[in-house]
């Protein structure tokens, strides 16, 4: 496959350059250096979305009537790397790249109407409630009830691990309106107000002392059914759609390239157990060459998947191929910028947030890891919280296990 820009793409490139340049202020370029997660400072977030909405560059994979750009796809290639390359915060992907899709798809006209405009330029601010304490890969386990009262449905019940809900104005929701011979059977997808009687958020702490996600309990919450997307008892389906979109169709390669390059620029000057520098010890520059090269094939197979699925290819066999590829990989270079920042014998003690404390914002406690660079902490909370990459949007067991079925005839 020809990989070589165009003098056109080239072209664009320096202009996504200029604009990167001219816009990311320091603050919102450390808010994209020293995130711990996939999800950046959520106030950096909001404020990158804002600018780029102004420019008309918030959600360039939408369709052009709905705001998106007419772009080809290398130049949604290039600006994404482009970004990640600059130091951008990333936007938050539960609106704009995961349920605007399916409000296309499935909405009616005055949810598009409603939702797009509001997701586009901020002040609609979706979380993502799937999980239950009882249901998590296992999702059409779930158990949070709707029931049917005349125009509205009564949602009793909660959520669990759910990224942002204490920012969120509107949760998009997984719940059971009737039981029927399969499982999958009988569950709708409700569009939720967070701001609705009967919800109560309680904030996860987790093992890095971050509040990131958060349980959300439903206590007789009234939705009206004109939010429901799609059909009633048919949300299966509006969910695997919007999947696709999680589990893919974003651009992680170059996210994982920069990382390799950082690790090599920083292991370049540390010292390692041989007195030589750290790039130069055998067993880490393998490590990191073995990254480096795997990163690089991501982004040859993100690039074909990518062309695949604009042409009508598999798209969900595609995007579980690239969700297992790509956070196993993330892991893995977690792991090497882990033991980069290790390096000395330094020793990072995790701290509890307090209540209502920072969320996804690295501020080192009085009492905790004391370096010279911001990074050397930071690696310890990024290493913890990519563990979960392999288990959110479906395991990467359930990934293999619709590989085998939809790809190689199994089961």
């Amino acid at each position: 496959m020809d990989m070589t820009w165009s003098d056109a793409d080239n072209a664009f490139r320096d202009e996504v350059r200029e604009f990167m340049e001219a816009n990311l202020t320091p603050d919102l370029r450390a808010a994209g250096r020293l995130r711990t997660s996939v999800y950046a400072d959520h106030e950096a977030s909001m404020k990158w979305q804002a600018i780029l909405h102004e420019r008309g560059w918030a959600a360039p994979a939408w369709p052009v009537e709905y705001g998106g750009c007419d772009w080809s796809l290398g130049q949604h290639y290039i600006f994404s790397r482009e970004s990640i390359l600059a130091g951008a915060p990333a936007l938050s992907p539960m609106g704009i790249r995961m349920v605007s899709h399916a409000i296309m798809a499935f909405g009616t006209q005055e949810q598009k109407d409603f939702f797009l405009p509001g997701i586009l330029d901020g002040s609609v601010f979706f979380c993502q409630g799937y999980s239950e304490p009882e249901a998590g890969s296992d999702l059409a386990s779930l158990s949070m009830a709707a029931v049917d009262d005349g125009d509205d449905f009564v949602v009793t019940g909660s959520k669990i691990w759910t990224t942002h809900a204490a920012e969120a104005n509107w949760i998009f929701c997984l719940v059971r309106t009737s039981r029927q011979e399969r499982k999958q059977q009988g569950i709708t997808f409700l569009l939720i107000d967070m701001t609705s009687p009967g919800i109560e958020v309680q904030p996860l702490v987790m093992a890095s002392g971050e509040q990131v996600q958060a349980q959300v309990f439903f206590d007789g919450v009234r939705v009206p059914k004109a939010n429901v997307l799609g059909k009633v008892d048919e949300g299966w389906t509006v969910a695997k759609y919007l999947l696709i979109f999680e589990r893919g169709g974003g651009a992680a390669a170059p996210a994982l390239q920069v990382m390799t390059e950082n690790i090599a620029e920083r292991a370049g000057a540390m010292t390692g157990p041989s007195g030589v520098p750290l790039i130069e010890e055998p067993a880490f520059a393998a490590k990191l060459a073995d990254a480096r090269v795997r990163a690089k094939i991501l982004e040859v197979l993100e690039y074909r998947a990518l062309a695949a699925m604009s042409s009508g290819g598999d798209a969900g066999s595609l995007a579980s191929m690239l969700k297992i590829l790509g956070t196993e990989l993330s892991q893995k270079i977690t792991e090497l910028d882990l033991e980069a920042a290790g390096v000395h014998g330094r020793v990072y003690q995790p701290h509890a947030a307090a209540p209502g404390g920072p969320i996804n914002r690295y501020e080192p406690p009085a009492d905790g890891y004391v370096s010279g660079e911001a990074w050397q902490a930071v690696a310890p909370l990024m290493y913890m919280n990519d563990r979960a990459g392999s288990i959110y949007a479906g395991s990467n067991e359930i990934q293999r296990n619709i590989l085998a079925k939809a790809t190689l005839g199994l089961g």
